[in-house]
């Protein structure tokens, strides 16, 4: 698999962050690659403080300087949740749960094994990322397997008196995902699951949604089953891990639907064209430079730079599964 090339750009620093999103959650932003508003930590304030996503190992001192001034200790975390075990979501779990004496790492039942032994995540990440890897998530802890929790299909997590956490087992991203309900204010912590918000373009008046389809288990009908599951359920909120809430969820998860059919036809063209991952990327590119541009968008905006790097990595999940399809037939 090519490795992508990454123009990382220097940390925007951002005093709205830890921003308070309703009377219990809070987002920290953890500056991943150096981007504002690219991967956030939530800290549910209840009972049992509880933080789903850490983001990699770089994000990990924003985490803690979030914390602290939140006004929260770190010996006061309970929870660690991860929705999937990818690197920009996970990595730096073992780095932060060092520092957080009473806290546990809450995890899908197939990534234990791979957070306990990180070597093929890493070798993984390494494939993709190239000589990015080490500045973008070195180190990556090991996590004991006494220090983690597994959460199947509808189990359930007690936080707080009146906040019962419940897990749905959510593939299509990534077999190793859940999704995360919080009845208190009727959300989903949804990972990567129904895609990335792009909290760049709310200050131009645009709610942009677009799956994320990276390798190396994107499945398009798992990902449309969680979906529809998710607008089945009428939620109130979506909290994304790319990046923030959405109080829209029809929309959001509509705009997902309709991307992730466009996303597979043009994948399914390529593929037949016998082209690359690159080709796919330029289309899609091109797609979504034309849509939003009918909504007012710039095309100097620097929001294209990051769809461009989703875009890439979502086209190299397309074709490797397409790849994977025929060699099954």
């Amino acid at each position: 698999m090519q490795n992508i090339q990454l123009n990382i750009g220097g940390i925007e620093m951002t005093n709205k962050y830890p921003k308070m999103l309703n009377e219990r959650i809070y987002l920290i932003d953890g500056f991943d690659m150096g981007e504002s508003e690219r991967t956030g930590t939530y800290v549910i304030d209840e009972d049992d403080l509880t933080i789903v996503e850490t983001g990699p190992s770089p994000s990990v001192k924003h985490v803690k300087n979030g914390l602290k001034s939140l006004g929260f200790s770190l010996d006061q975390v309970k929870y660690i949740i991860v929705t999937h075990i990818h690197l920009d979501h996970a990595g730096g779990a073992g780095l932060l749960l060092k520092e957080c004496p009473n806290a546990q790492v809450v995890i899908h039942p197939k990534g234990v094994r791979h957070m306990a032994e990180p070597e093929r995540l890493i070798a993984g990440a390494k494939a993709v990322y190239g000589a990015k890897f080490e500045e973008l998530f070195d180190p990556i802890i090991p996590i004991p397997h006494e220090r983690m929790i597994i959460m199947n299909d509808e189990d359930i997590l007690k936080i707080g008196e009146t906040c019962i956490l419940k897990f749905y087992d959510t593939p299509g991203h990534a077999n190793h995902h859940f999704s995360i309900y919080d009845p208190v204010s009727n959300g989903m912590f949804t990972g990567d699951t129904v895609g990335v918000r792009y909290e760049q373009l709310i200050a131009d008046g645009v709610s942009f949604f677009l799956p994320s389809t990276s390798p190396n288990h994107f499945n398009p009908a798992a990902m449309q089953k969680a979906i529809e599951l998710f607008v089945q359920m009428n939620l109130e909120c979506i909290y994304y891990g790319h990046f923030g809430v959405t109080n829209s969820p029809d929309e959001a998860l509509s705009q997902v639907s309709m991307w992730l059919n466009i996303f597979m036809s043009e994948a399914e063209d390529v593929y037949a064209e016998e082209k690359g991952y690159d080709e796919l990327a330029n289309r899609l590119g091109k797609l979504v430079k034309d849509h939003l541009s009918d909504q007012g968008v710039s095309e100097s905006h620097r929001v294209f730079r990051l769809i461009q790097l989703d875009l890439e990595v979502s086209a190299m999940g397309m074709m490797d599964y397409l790849t994977k399809r025929d060699e099954q037939i």
